[in-house]
């Protein structure tokens, strides 16, 4: 076995918003990793502290950095999500552990506890209304990723499994999440064409028996499914243009998501427009400058269980369609 060098680094992420008016810490992601030579194979191991699970990930298909990358603050959002579609995310401290082997196969393992709500208070996340777990939640990621010269076909699955005191509540016990998914990306990188298409589909099994008994929900266990599907085409490594589907599905509760029709689905369908006009290098006075000009628009098919009047007030799912423009900075 070879010895080689260390190597550490840290992805720090801090946002500004600008509906709340506060400054608060975002996906953050501090490694610690060396790479193995053993018998002839590369690993790669790594340790990984970060606030936010599948924020670590090496692939753009679930939830921590899955599309659409960047949205708006002011959009209205489906009342239902899967726990681990960003539900935990800067709420939580997390460590795991994973390998890489011979840029092929990808296996991590760790856990999640949540944060004290004044240290998340400090950090600028507000804990009202958390649903926080009880003890650790175990995170797995199981990939395996060919390459074919420009072509490359990853496949892989995840899982969270987690016990939460419902919205703070301690005295019925606990609900518990079991979330599983599995994903997929084609990606060719020609130059100077890129194409990528990417999968990932999540069930979560919800035990609400805690918030059954606390009047929270109307059914002891409800089930919740995702999909995320999109294409997308970048031209000279400039411009961007991407079509994503999104949905949710599942168990019809009332009192759990306190919808009009006690259903959790919606669906809809998101363009993207983007324009990087620094990609081959920023500037003379800044060369590492990069810019992400993007106009996006959000459609939607159904919201909150239904296609016309989803709130009984006469809101109908198009009503919800959104254009959003962004400038992106990163340096």
């Amino acid at each position: 076995m070879a010895d080689s060098p260390r190597i550490s680094g840290a992805f720090i992420q801090g946002t500004w918003n600008g509906v709340s008016h506060n400054f608060s810490w975002d996906n953050t992601d501090i490694r610690f990793a060396k790479p193995f030579n053993i018998d002839g194979h590369a690993l790669l191991w790594s340790v990984t502290a970060n606030n936010n699970p599948t924020v670590q990930d090496v692939w753009n298909t679930i939830p921590a950095w899955s599309f659409p990358y960047i949205s708006s603050q002011l959009a209205p959002l489906p009342t239902a999500k899967t726990f681990i579609e960003q539900v935990y995310a800067q709420q939580v401290a997390g460590l795991s552990s994973y390998g890489f082997l011979d840029d092929l196969f990808y296996f991590e393992f760790g856990g999640y506890r949540p944060l004290s709500s004044n240290t998340q208070l400090a950090l600028g996340v507000s804990p009202t209304g958390q649903s926080p777990i009880s003890g650790v939640a175990p995170y797995w990621r199981i990939a395996v990723e060919p390459n074919f010269g420009a072509h490359s076909w990853e496949v892989g699955t995840l899982g969270l499994a987690s016990k939460v005191f419902p919205t703070g509540m301690s005295g019925a016990g606990t609900d518990s999440f079991t979330d599983i998914g599995i994903d997929t990306q084609y990606q060719y990188l020609g130059d100077p064409h890129t194409v990528t298409a990417r999968l990932a589909w999540i069930n979560e099994n919800h035990n609400t028996s805690a918030s059954q008994t606390l009047g929270l929900a109307n059914n002891s266990n409800n089930q919740l499914r995702s999909l995320n599907a999109t294409a997308s085409y970048i031209y000279d490594s400039t411009w961007s243009l991407a079509a994503g589907r999104v949905s949710v599905g599942g168990t019809p509760d009332a009192a759990l998501y306190g919808t009009f029709t006690g259903s959790p689905n919606s669906a809809g369908w998101i363009f993207e427009l983007a324009y990087l006009p620094f990609s081959h290098g920023g500037p003379s006075f800044w060369p590492w400058l990069n810019f992400r000009i993007g106009l996006q628009y959000t459609h939607w098919n159904k919201f909150d269980g239904a296609s016309t009047n989803f709130d009984g007030m006469g809101r109908n799912a198009k009503d919800n369609n959104t254009f959003f423009a962004y400038i992106w900075t990163m340096f």
